[in-house]
């Protein structure tokens, strides 16, 4: 048996098994919806619950959602942050203030895929902290049990004591979840893509943790002229550290680029959306 056909019985038996090759939808007819990913300074979760310091904490409190308030307004609050006017001791010269960012969703039955899409800013001239990566890419999906994650979004994973905080005292301490705990539940689930070398598949409990999870297929991203596009494939099954992903249900999900070479909070983030899966969501992965 020649090689065409040993691929041909290999894929009909995949499809005889009940399985599927992962293979992104023609994203062309797939509605994307814009979110802007803004510079956030230094605005950890502890600041953004200081009512003397964010008005919005009262709403917040309240059961109101940051992206109900913020959502039009994300640009606006990133020039005031890049440019040191708010919560930025140390305001990076040039940087960007936001990123407005198309994204795509869908799913096949057995496959999420997630689609990025955005203009490349203009570099700042600053210091490279990450010499190989000019950009990376990251999102993050939580199960409704971690505390005012629907609220927040991926604030909740963001402390004044994270090393890259100003005046932060542990030069080790990461991301993490308030009383996290992957067995438990009470975790984000986190992929991220880089322009060099491997994409990562982890988690953010205790701590984070950039490796473990077994639901991520593939993770690509192309830059065409100014522009770049990052198309990541997800298994709806995960395994530990992974989300398990069900048609029907609602997840709370955000993402954060690090563009200009940067590295841990000088980066842009959304706000705290929803992803569906065959659900009404401000992101619908439908099928």
């Amino acid at each position: 048996m020649d090689k065409r056909h040993l691929l041909a019985a290999a894929v009909a038996a995949t499809f005889a098994a009940g399985g599927a090759l992962a293979a992104p939808p023609d994203w062309s007819k797939v509605p994307a919806k814009k979110i802007t990913a803004f510079y956030p300074g230094a605005s950890p979760m502890e600041w953004i619950m200081k009512g003397t310091e964010h008005g919005g904490a009262r709403a917040l409190k309240k059961g109101e959602t940051c992206a109900s308030c913020h959502d039009e307004e994300a640009a606006d609050m990133g020039k005031k942050m890049v440019s040191g006017q708010k919560i930025e001791p140390t305001p990076p010269k040039g940087k960007a203030a936001a990123i407005p960012v198309q994204v795509q969703a869908a799913n096949d039955g057995q496959n999420l895929y997630l689609r990025f899409t955005w203009k490349q800013p203009a570099a700042s001239g600053g210091a490279k902290q990450d010499a190989d990566n000019q950009v990376k890419l990251a999102f993050m999906l939580e199960d409704n049990k971690v505390e005012m994650a629907n609220l927040a979004g991926c604030w909740q994973t963001c402390h004044e004591d994270s090393r890259t905080m100003p005046g932060a005292k542990d030069d080790k301490k990461t991301k993490y979840v308030a009383g996290g705990s992957v067995a438990g539940g009470k975790f984000y689930d986190l992929v991220q893509w880089k322009m060099k070398g491997k994409p990562t598949d982890g988690h953010v409990a205790e701590s984070r943790v950039m490796e473990g999870g077994s639901a991520l297929v593939s993770a690509d991203g192309k830059k065409n002229g100014d522009e770049w596009s990052v198309v990541f494939t997800r298994k709806l099954a995960g395994g530990n550290g992974d989300i398990a992903l069900a048609s029907g249900k609602v997840y709370n999900f955000g993402f954060a680029i690090h563009d200009d070479w940067a590295t841990g909070r000088f980066h842009h983030v959304s706000l705290g959306y929803t992803l569906g899966i065959d659900a009404k969501a401000d992101i619908n992965a439908a099928k």
